[in-house]
């Protein structure tokens, strides 16, 4: 099945708010959890995010299903260089980079897949439009912190929205080592990808 990634601009943001906040709940994370500045109330997440939508790079990508001349919004992924991430550099469950390498390191933050379309490829399309968007952004390195699945058993959900391990696999990612971060206690890898011999 194949899908149209585009990147979150400000003229695209009632797609983003259709993933990040359905609800419309004041308090929703809008993938801001890593780039959240110090002092952001939490009824002030939509503006910024809108903010940062209107500036390159942009802070994530949408993907689009066209089905009987219809196009839906049907997923999310948050990427963006370390260098505009800062709180990923004081982490003490996730690997720091080298600061000298940070604007040319991109990572793979979260990924939202409406119900209906889970299962269907989304994230793999997304996860492959997100090493294209970094190589296009001068980008040398890609990394995720993918939760690796228990054998034989599905991942929850609320648990799969840093990806799996066999996700990042298919992308042609290498597993470089673990973190001491979990999700849904499900232990978080680090999966990289050179780009500059792309």
């Amino acid at each position: 099945m194949g899908y149209r990634i585009e990147p979150a601009t400000a003229d695209r943001f009632d797609d983003v708010a259709t993933l990040l906040n359905p609800r419309g709940h004041e308090r929703a994370c809008w993938c801001l959890a890593w780039r959240r500045p110090r002092g952001l109330s939490p009824g002030e997440g939509a503006a910024h995010l809108r903010e940062l939508s209107a500036h390159d790079p942009r802070p994530g990508l949408l993907a689009y299903l066209d089905e009987d001349g219809t196009q839906e919004v049907v997923g999310w992924v948050g990427l963006a260089p370390r260098s505009a991430v800062p709180s990923l550099q004081r982490s003490r469950v996730l690997p720091r980079s080298d600061p000298e390498t940070a604007g040319t390191t991109w990572v793979v933050m979260c990924f939202v897949v409406r119900p209906g379309y889970r299962r269907r490829g989304v994230a793999r399309a997304l996860l492959h439009g997100a090493v294209d968007h970094a190589r296009a952004h001068g980008g040398r390195v890609i990394e995720g912190f993918p939760v690796e699945p228990e054998p034989g058993r599905r991942v929850p959900v609320g648990a799969a929205y840093v990806g799996t391990v066999p996700l990042f696999e298919s992308a042609g990612f290498d597993r470089v080592g673990e973190t001491a971060a979990t999700s849904g206690r499900l232990p978080r890898w680090v999966l990289r990808r050179e780009l500059a011999t792309d």
